[in-house]
């Protein structure tokens, strides 16, 4: 297994060595290897069994080391940028050749932020390069958000886990870029839409399904799943076909069933926080299927149902 820890000093050697480590973020923990190197980057690819259509987000510090990455920093993106870094927002901008071509995909764009965590924007200040950093967990599991989610499924792929307590966004970035000069959203997250129209009032194009061919992170059909199948629909109707299923709730409603609730006072920020968590204890409750419902459909509402809809694919 590996070891948990606060040293940043030993996670940024592993880094410079080409290893990988696990860090934490405000959304989720990532798996995190030098950015600049094919072959570490590969790393992260064959730990997590990761298909290599499927791009990566690069982190760094500040706006101005994205700079040094990317061919043009669109205004209307910058403004984003300004009023919500450090924090959950990714901007695909178009990449320069220094970021290896593995890292998108082969795709002309990378995924870009910067992360809401002292510990990881430390480590950050203290490369000379920036991180790839999918989530920490198998690919198409359920994602982390606490430190003993990672050892618990790659503790024997990786060194290190910089410990950084529990996420508190719980759910992955808002993925923003754009098209035709309007800005599109490529994968609902912990920003919501309302913010995002808040600095950048224009028409917002949706992007957000996909299949095989992502053009972006975090946007095949079946992913963030637990190994229990989920259904979603009216709780109370599928518990009276599904007598030993668990149930994934929000608000003060009460079943009688094992349940774990997203949020008793129907926050959706706590709900959010919480989604992972759930689903993970569910899986690995004594329930038979995991049930739940949408939530609504306002602020990180509709992420967390794409996060839902997601995870319920090809059960």
């Amino acid at each position: 297994m590996a070891v948990i820890g606060k040293d940043i000093l030993k996670a940024a050697q592993l880094l410079r060595d080409g290893k990988l480590v696990a860090i934490p973020t405000e959304t989720v923990y990532g798996l995190a290897s030098n950015a600049l190197d094919a072959t570490a980057v590969a790393g992260i690819f064959k730990a997590k069994n990761r298909p290599t259509f499927d791009p990566l987000i690069i982190h760094t510090y500040s706006i101005e080391k994205v700079k040094e990455y990317v061919l043009e920093f669109p205004a209307e993106l910058e403004k984003l940028a300004k009023a919500y870094w450090p924090g959950p927002l990714t901007l695909l901008l178009p990449k320069k050749n220094i970021i290896p071509d593995l890292v998108t995909s082969g795709l002309d764009k990378v995924a870009v932020r910067v992360p809401d965590h002292p510990l990881t924007l430390e480590l950050l200040q203290q490369l000379n390069f920036p991180l790839a950093a999918p989530s920490a967990n198998p690919f198409g599991y359920v994602s982390p958000t606490k430190p003993e989610h990672v050892n618990k499924q790659l503790g024997n792929a990786i060194e290190y886990i910089l410990d950084g307590g529990n996420c508190k966004v719980g759910i992955e970035s808002t993925i923003v870029g754009m098209e035709n000069g309007k800005i599109c959203i490529y994968r609902l997250g912990g920003l919501s839409i309302e913010q995002i129209e808040k600095v950048v009032p224009i028409a917002i194009g949706m992007k957000i399904n996909s299949s095989g061919d992502p053009t972006a992170p975090g946007q095949l059909k079946s992913h963030y799943s637990p190994m229990k199948k989920l259904v979603i629909g009216n709780i109370e109707m599928l518990l009276e076909k599904n007598k030993n299923a668990a149930v994934l709730s929000f608000g003060n409603k009460k079943y009688n069933a094992l349940t774990f609730n997203l949020s008793e006072k129907a926050d959706l920020i706590e709900a959010a926080a919480n989604l992972f968590t759930g689903l993970r204890t569910l899986d690995e409750s004594n329930g038979e299927i995991i049930i739940t419902n949408y939530l609504p459909e306002t602020g990180l509402g509709k992420a967390i149902n794409d996060r839902l809809t997601r995870a319920a694919a090809n059960k």
